[in-house]
């Protein structure tokens, strides 16, 4: 296939490598992207019955009104991807990362799936469901969700345990940014993006070539789209865009591949 050919010749003439992921570097593992409202209640039925849409449960609106919904949501979630390993594209593009003198990974997914795999350089622009706030919020601080003892009766989709803000006791909420939002506290993804940027600028210095990889990044919320396409423009680099479905790209240097994102990791790093 001439597009993956090329995709290789970019990447080997590439010093360093930037990855851009959104919902679907995830299915591959067999996890969930809530591609519409159809797919959203499949994965969860009560929303159905409920009659609300994955944007309208995840708001931090509920953890005020009714903490048992909300952790049932954001609970099954959390345990759902802690229980769920990272499937082989994130060995394969991490060993790839490290064969070149540098990379980052930028991405909207915030099952952490990234850290899980052993990469280091990410920046987490929703946050991550493995990190925790008070709802208020009382204080700043944000704690690491180890290992949250979370029970869940799913039939009534309710939470049976609630996590507690360790400063005050009031609800805990997963630090990630909702619909809605005006407490999240961005304080981790704020210096996750001061890093990404002091890097930039050690790339633009040292006239580094960049390739980016971007993986299952749709037009449906395209942030992650728009933010490959800006970089790409600004610091000329070839945009390798791997998607089953959303796969154009903005001009002749950067390269189309219309497949799911394993296997076109899998070939473009063989």
């Amino acid at each position: 296939m001439e597009f993956i050919e090329k995709a290789k010749e970019a990447i080997k003439k590439a010093d360093v490598i930037l990855i851009t992921a959104g919902a679907g570097m995830s299915v591959d593992s067999g996890l969930p992207d809530f591609r519409g409202k159809e797919g959203f209640w499949r994965a969860y039925p009560y929303a159905k019955k409920l009659g609300v849409s994955f944007e309208e449960l995840a708001n931090p609106k509920w953890f005020i009104q009714n903490p048992e919904i909300a952790w049932a949501f954001y609970g099954h979630r959390y345990l759902m991807y802690k229980n769920t390993q990272p499937h082989e594209g994130y060995k394969l593009l991490l060993n790839l990362a490290k064969s070149k003198k540098g990379y980052y990974v930028y991405t909207s997914n915030v099952d952490g799936h990234f850290e899980k795999a052993g990469f280091e350089n990410i920046v987490e622009i929703h946050g991550s469901i493995n990190h925790l706030q008070c709802i208020y919020p009382c204080t700043d601080e944000i704690w690491e969700a180890k290992d949250l003892d979370i029970k869940i009766d799913m039939e009534n989709f309710r939470a049976l345990t609630i996590p507690r803000c360790k400063n005050c006791g009031a609800v805990a909420r997963p630090n990630i940014l909702m619909f809605g939002d005006f407490s999240w506290i961005p304080d981790r993804t704020e210096y996750q993006e001061y890093r990404f940027n002091l890097w930039l600028d050690k790339v633009e210095n040292f006239g580094y070539k960049m390739v980016i990889i971007e993986i299952g990044a749709g037009k449906a919320i395209p942030t992650i789209r728009w933010f490959s396409e800006n970089i790409s423009y600004k610091y000329n680099a070839t945009l390798i865009r791997i998607n089953p479905i959303d796969y154009e790209v903005p001009s002749k240097k950067d390269i189309s591949i219309p497949m799911k994102g394993l296997e076109a990791i899998r070939l473009v790093t063989g």
